[in-house]
């Protein structure tokens, strides 16, 4: 059993972290990206061409992140591959010890710097979750035997920022009934939409079924909000929390402080299991939120089986 599998079927709280993107410089670059906050995370996702640019594959980076003694969420998408070699990749990560899985569908070619590349879309992220289940009981979609099983935790994405905002939460429970265990949610600069989606997964029991984590987002400038706002697909930053960096004494500050206001809410919401961190700063800030959040750190939280006071 994973690290992460343990944490949350413990109940405990859960704090997962993004890999900033890594294309060439071996372990020691993989290392460098998460050392600022690997006291604090139970595991860390190896990106899979996120935004529809390429970069070093999530096998490879999930792997190193195993070598370097940090646990990986190795995502996959269904834009770049088919089935076979989405099976593959599955199969191959395990062999290496890679149990944390997260499925995507994968934005459109057209949000990243290659647009001519070719679409697969052999399978959407709920079909992907079905094939990754079936490798979990010993069998490739063929029906061909595997053996033995890789022992896989399933999870996947959710926008609750999005619309339509009414399917959000049947969604979701799709890919619960497809396998998934956990939900790393998009990023969301709207309260009421993020406060929507979770009072709609407590009544209809998805919060019951699967962690829900979701995600906070630390930039450095009000540029970058703007640059999210404009160019990320299914985000919105709502102009006057852009502008509200931009007239602050200090904009780094500023938007370091949104996040944390995010975070607070976030942890706000009725059966919250965590927070998936995000952080552009290329420095501390997430060891810096966790710390101003009174996060304690994994260890810590291993030894007393912390859960926030409002989680879960």
């Amino acid at each position: 059993m994973s690290r992460l599998e343990d944490a949350i079927r413990a109940g405990r709280f859960v704090a997962t972290a993004e890999l900033l993107t890594v294309d060439a410089g071996g372990l020691d670059a993989v290392h460098e990206r998460f050392e600022p906050f690997e006291d604090y995370v139970d595991a860390v996702n190896a990106t899979d061409n996120t935004a529809a640019h390429a970069h070093a594959s999530p096998v490879a980076v999930a792997i190193a992140l195993k070598q370097l003694g940090m646990e990986p969420v190795m995502q996959l998408v269904c834009r770049d591959r088919n089935r076979l070699a989405l099976e593959a990749d599955i199969a191959g990560a395990a062999l290496h010890g890679v149990e944390n899985l997260c499925c995507l569908t994968g934005d459109d070619v057209t949000a990243g710097d290659e647009p001519e590349a070719r679409r697969v879309f052999d399978l959407d992220s709920t079909q992907l979750l079905v094939a990754a289940r079936a490798l979990s009981r010993g069998r490739y979609l063929s029906g061909r035997k595997l053996d033995p099983a890789p022992h896989l935790f399933l999870g996947a994405v959710e926008n609750p920022g999005a619309p339509p905002f009414h399917y959000r939460g049947d969604r979701a429970l799709k890919k619960v009934r497809a396998g998934a265990r956990f939900f790393q949610l998009q990023v969301c600069f709207l309260k009421e939409h993020q406060e929507r989606f979770f009072e709609e997964a407590a009544a209809k029991g998805l919060s019951a079924e699967a962690a829900l984590i979701p995600s906070i987002c630390l930039v450095r400038s009000p540029s970058a909000l703007r640059f999210v706002d404009e160019k990320v697909p299914g985000i919105e930053v709502p102009h006057d929390l852009i502008e509200r960096c931009e007239q602050a004494e200090d904009p780094e500050e500023a938007c370091f402080q949104l996040g944390l206001e995010f975070a607070r809410h976030a942890l706000t919401l009725p059966g919250v299991a965590g927070l998936h961190l995000i952080s552009f700063r290329r420095e501390a800030g997430i060891a810096r939120l966790c710390r101003e959040l009174g996060i304690p750190t994994r260890v810590e939280r291993e030894m007393s089986g912390y859960r926030h006071r409002v989680a879960v």
